[in-house]
């Protein structure tokens, strides 16, 4: 049974699962799916072929599946398709995908997205990422599992945000940041790894040392790219941790901050 306040404006083609629970004033378009015990406060707005599992938080005044203003965009059917247990936090709009690309912009499970946060159509964010209050992420923009994007920080179209790296504070990137590795200022240098989140996450000492060493290659040793990838290849031979950084640099489309 879903707790509907009696405010609400739902469309009848909208799908609730049990325990939804719906605030006044908000507003759920057609096509919308809605997983069991997600909590949608007041003054949402949720439209598009939009599909959010369960047990999420959506605070008031966010806008979830909106057209996006790409001026490509000619009201063709996209779609944005959002996993469980996550926390979307006061005025956080997300855009659907366009045709240009997949035609869908996708949000992991266990996600923290902050107050103000904007995912513009076609990214893609994994698993347990924070988002700060106003980072942006523009058109086309890739997230990793268990990044961190800092409050401010501005993330240019098609950029890739590597796993368990963390931009700083109104960082603004045009280029993909690897995996693991912290990033700061405007524009953004890469500046060491994300040492404390992979303690915090259970990295032990001597696979954080690997992904040092692997940053002290691609970065503080003087090498080419490509001699530096032979070496990080060699080096996650004997540590595989390193081998996410590897692939993160090999990936990468706009090349990496370097």
């Amino acid at each position: 049974m879903s707790l509907v306040d009696p405010r609400a404006i739902i469309d009848p083609s909208a799908v609730l699962g049990d325990g939804v629970q719906v605030g006044p004033w908000t507003v759920i378009g057609p096509d919308t799916v809605i997983g069991a015990g997600t909590v949608i406060h007041s003054h949402v707005v949720i439209r598009g072929l939009t599909t959010i599992g369960e047990n999420n938080r959506i605070f008031q005044f966010s806008t979830i599946g909106e057209d996006t203003p790409d001026l490509k965009y000619k009201g063709e059917a996209t779609r944005l398709e959002i996993g469980d247990n996550n926390t979307i936090r006061e005025g956080v709009t997300i855009h659907r995908g366009t045709i240009q690309d997949q035609g869908l912009t996708s949000i992991g499970s266990n996600n923290l997205l902050m107050a103000y946060v904007h995912i513009g159509h076609d990214c893609v964010v994994g698993d347990n990422c924070i988002l700060v209050n106003n980072a942006s992420l523009a058109g086309h923009v890739h997230v990793g599992d268990w990044a961190i994007i800092s409050g401010y920080a501005l993330i240019h179209q098609f950029v890739s945000i590597g796993a368990h790296s963390f931009t700083g504070a109104a960082a603004y990137l045009t280029q993909d940041l690897p995996a693991y590795v912290m990033a700061a200022g405007s524009p953004a240098e890469a500046k060491t790894i994300n040492a404390e989140g992979l303690k915090r996450r259970g990295f032990d000492r001597e696979a954080i040392a690997a992904i040092k060493q692997g940053f002290k290659i691609l970065y503080r040793q003087g090498y080419g790219l490509q001699e530096a990838i032979g070496l990080l290849e060699t080096l996650a031979r004997e540590q595989p941790t390193v081998k996410l950084l590897v692939d993160s640099v090999r990936a990468s489309s706009r090349g990496i901050l370097r």
